[in-house]
């Protein structure tokens, strides 16, 4: 508790940012001895004497609905639901939210925090299915995907194994395959996969990788988690999964379920570092 407090500090390491201990265990709180619990209960921002103070963009601050960090600024706008394709008899309704770009036409960057946001609404989706989801191995497409197949394998998956498809386009933007620097895990037989991807748009990728996976591994069941899916129209609150530029592409590819972050419009979104 002592620690918590004193290192009650954001990321920005601002001495007016202060984070409560509680969201600093977040989700190791159901680990904790009894009494500590109890500590954090009772340990409200007033009686650290920290000052409130408004966040600013790039900051944090609880979520009103479903108790998730949200990231202040511009570019995150109200959630609605969107029924997506889901295992038999689970949950069909997702939580999704439009990235609203200030600049159309440009790419929008970015940053840690939207990031993050991002893989904890995926996360919130994976639990909300309906069921328990067993999987074998978590796969991420190219750098970005990667960084998303860590965090959903530790955080949702009981730390899988995970593996890493490198991507490589030719000259027609239409040939893809696989660089030799992919990493497959040894799975056990019919595996349980997720696939990771940052954005969906209109090039059929995950169709392709899809393909690949079933034939390396026979009898694969894929579920599919990709960040910002793009929109057919500017209207980014779609009211149906067939509004996405990328549906078609989904429902080709036969996953188990589907789970998307956010909605995106033309011409996508750039993650962080630029990771590819």
């Amino acid at each position: 508790m002592i620690l918590a407090a004193a290192y009650g500090r954001g990321p920005l390491d601002r001495a007016d940012e202060h984070i409560s201990p509680g969201d600093l265990v977040a989700e190791a709180y159901e680990h904790l001895a009894p009494e500590d619990q109890i500590a954090l209960k009772g340990l409200i921002p007033h009686a650290t004497g920290a000052a409130e103070t408004q966040p600013e963009q790039g900051t944090y601050q609880t979520g009103p609905d479903r108790g998730a960090a949200v990231p202040q600024g511009d570019i995150t706008g109200s959630d609605f639901t969107l029924t997506a394709p889901t295992v038999e008899y689970g949950n069909p309704e997702i939580y999704v939210y439009p990235l609203l770009n200030p600049a159309p036409g440009q790419l929008l960057h970015l940053d840690w925090s939207s990031f993050g946001y991002g893989i904890e609404r995926l996360i919130q989706q994976i639990k909300n299915v309906g069921r328990r989801i067993d999987v074998d191995a978590c796969f991420g497409i190219n750098e970005a995907g990667l960084v998303m197949a860590t965090f959903l394998a530790s955080a949702a998956f009981g730390r899988c194994p995970i593996g890493y498809l490198k991507c490589n386009k030719g000259r027609d933007r239409d040939f893809i395959s696989l660089d030799r620097a992919s990493l497959y895990p040894d799975l056990p037989k019919a595996p349980a996969i997720v696939l990771c991807d940052f954005e969906v748009k209109h090039a059929d990728v995950v169709g392709f990788i899809t393909r690949e996976i079933r034939e390396r591994y026979p009898g694969a069941e894929v579920y599919f988690a990709v960040f910002g899916a793009m929109t057919k129209e500017r209207n980014l609150q779609v009211a149906s999964f067939d509004d996405l530029t990328g549906a078609g592409i989904m429902r080709a590819a036969d996953f188990k379920a589907v789970f998307i972050a956010a909605t995106m419009s033309p011409p996508g979104i750039e993650p962080p570092l630029e990771l590819r």
